[in-house]
């Protein structure tokens, strides 16, 4: 009982370091009208600042992952939330679109650490029986950082200028990583203390040999390139064709988080009354409706009811992913959920540097098309994926249970 209230408590201060990372993340969409209109260039220039979190994000994945293996998970976790302090405060002075792109990717190259290694440490810590609700927990600090971060982000940009909302994440990372390193100091528990020595690259070998792996890391580089690829721009969306300020934009895109915490605060129940497939299914088919409403909205209020119903269906089908990834290589556990984490930041940086490129030339909307038809598509597929899989566990099952 000792033990389990100390990884309760671990979540929780995981949960806030995945809170200053996801307000990271999402603290430039916004801002990029109005990014745009200080350096002097287009809507799809200016969505390089995105681009480039995602990718450094993503790459570093690889880098994180073995040394989380190696040297521990929470170690890494705590140095990487205070270097991410650094990444900030650059932001902040940036004075060119260019400076800005590299301050961003200094910030996605270190924050790339907390979410992913958390997960890892939560897969080594919690039993699989309670494993999707426990992520589930700590997920809420993810989505709320997620809400914030729009709002916030948003809020600066027309009141104090979009400066002052990287120096509060500065100091944000700040505080969550003094609090992590006295943590540290305590006593953690031992199952959630698995170094591993073997070398990083046989690490990843290890991964990438296992089919099933190969799958999930697969679909949620489709789920990134057509969900978070094109929720980059919904702010601008909203700002351009119904007149809304920067801070209203992003309070209405952040919506995704309120359906996101729908899913947290009853994923128990969710995960019991429809299962794994189920969820992957019914979130593929209710992202694609919402994003469907979101283009074909005649008011913005349209776009609220979008978005909530996007992040409830988002969650189901990206909490689903979680999970399994946190089962792709139990012996290199931080490996594996880092590579699907790189997987899902690489796929959202192709998805924005798309999107981007489509904006500058056609209408919003038809991004908004393109992710409601396929979306239904890539749930559908986890879900008989998932139905075959179960299917073939339990013929194996069924030999060994009789003896054969």
């Amino acid at each position: 009982m000792n033990e389990q209230r100390q990884t309760a408590r671990a979540v929780l201060l995981l949960s806030c370091a995945a809170f200053a990372s996801s307000v990271a993340l999402r603290l430039c969409d916004p801002i990029l009208p109005e990014l745009a209109r200080e350096f002097g260039t287009t809507l799809g220039r200016a969505s390089r600042v995105v681009m480039a979190t995602s990718i450094a994000y993503g790459i570093f994945q690889l880098l994180f992952g073995p040394l989380g293996d190696r040297y521990g998970k929470l170690r890494v976790i705590t140095l990487a939330c205070l270097a991410s302090t650094v990444g900030a405060f650059a932001c902040a002075l940036s004075t060119n679109l260019d400076l800005l792109a590299l301050a961003r990717a200094l910030n996605g190259a270190t924050t790339a650490a907390l979410i992913p290694l958390s997960i890892a440490w939560i897969g080594d810590a919690v039993t699989l029986e309670r494993r999707q609700a426990t992520l589930a927990k700590f997920m809420s600090g993810q989505i709320v950082g997620m809400v914030s971060g729009q709002a916030i982000a948003g809020f600066f940009a027309d009141h104090f200028g979009w400066r002052w909302a990287f120096a509060l994440l500065g100091v944000l990372y700040l505080l969550v990583g003094l609090f992590l390193l006295a943590m540290l100091r305590g006593h953690w528990p031992k199952s959630a203390q698995n170094h591993v020595q073997q070398p990083a690259r046989g690490r990843i070998r290890l991964v990438l040999q296992d089919a099933h792996a190969r799958v999930i890391l697969s679909v949620v580089v489709m789920e990134a390139m057509v969900t978070f690829g094109v929720i980059a721009f919904i702010p601008a969306y909203l700002h351009h064709r119904f007149g809304m300020s920067l801070f209203h934009a992003g309070s209405v895109v952040a919506a995704i988080g309120l359906g996101g915490l729908g899913y947290t605060l009853f994923a128990r129940r969710w995960v019991r009354l429809l299962g794994q497939a189920r969820l992957a299914r019914y979130g593929g088919l209710l992202l694609g409706a919402s994003f469907l409403l979101l283009a074909l909205a005649p008011a913005w209020g349209w776009g609220l009811l979008a978005c909530a119903s996007a992040g409830l269906g988002f969650y189901w089908l990206h909490n689903t992913l979680q999970t399994l990834a946190t089962q792709m290589a139990p012996a290199a556990r931080g490996t594996a959920v880092s590579l699907f984490a790189s997987c899902f930041f690489l796929g959202q940086a192709c998805g924005v540097s798309v999107a981007g490129y489509m904006v500058d030339r056609i209408d919003t909307h038809w991004l908004f098309f393109a992710s409601a038809l396929v979306l239904p598509g890539v749930g559908g597929f986890l879900a008989r994926y998932l139905g075959r899989r179960e299917v073939a566990n339990l013929a194996g099952a069924l030999p060994r249970a009789i003896g054969l």
